[in-house]
């Protein structure tokens, strides 16, 4: 037998890494699996072959997700997904915005940098505690806005609430005597005024036939 070329041996193991590589990336996958009971699912997320169904068997659990409470709940094993991700394990779109979420995209985007020698891998773990300090600063941020708007919509609801049942209460106490002081003034008023009129055309009437008769009975005594 003719012994076997070192740089043929070497070429044999690239070409068998690469199509491992690639039967990874085809095949495996992180995605979720549902559980729970209807109208109130949770999922675990999972690697698992692509050509199994999507509750099937699976290759490794690597944490859950609860999307029911307020916020949503997420526990991860970052290792183990980071490793999965490394090697090649392709996520579905929720699965991969879990990934991002939690950082595990971030820190595979920092160990290429490493490997490639653009910094330490110090420079790294510090980079990634930064960025994890400040997603966690904005996520209280948004959560704190969210309870503060929850709240205030709350007061405004109650605080509404009792302006209407004021107003259905106090327009009623309002309205009654106001009606009855219309209906004196109508009862008093224009009796009066008629009465007035009434009298006075009458006293005329009977003083201007008297004047008329007197007078002709003057003229003739002064004749006579």
């Amino acid at each position: 037998m003719h012994p076997v070329k070192p740089q043929v041996v070497i070429r044999w193991q690239t070409e068998h890494f690469k199509t491992q590589n690639h039967f990874l990336k085809m095949s495996t996958r992180i995605r979720l699996q549902r559980h729970g009971k209807k109208g109130k699912p949770f999922f675990h997320i999972v690697v698992a072959d692509s050509r199994n169904r999507r509750d099937g068997r699976f290759i490794e659990r690597l944490g859950y997700y609860n999307p029911t409470t307020v916020p949503a709940t997420i526990d991860l094993d970052f290792d183990r997904a980071l490793h999965w991700v490394q090697v090649g394990a392709e996520p579905t779109n929720t699965a991969n915005a879990i990934l991002s979420y939690k950082g595990v995209l971030y820190m595979k985007h920092l160990m290429r940098g490493v490997e490639k020698g653009a910094f330490s891998l110090e420079t790294a773990q510090q980079m990634y505690k930064d960025w994890f300090e400040n997603k966690h600063a904005k996520i209280m941020d948004k959560k704190q806005k969210a309870h503060d708007e929850k709240t205030a919509k709350l007061r405004a609801s109650v605080e509404a609430g009792k302006e209407k049942a004021e107003a259905k209460l106090n327009p009623k106490e309002e309205e009654a005597p106001e009606v009855v002081a219309e209906e004196t003034t109508e009862v008093v008023e224009t009796p009066a005024v008629e009465e007035t009129t009434e009298v006075v055309e009458e006293t005329k009437v009977e003083e201007a036939p008297a004047a008329e008769v007197i007078e002709p009975a003057s003229e003739e005594e002064k004749g006579e």
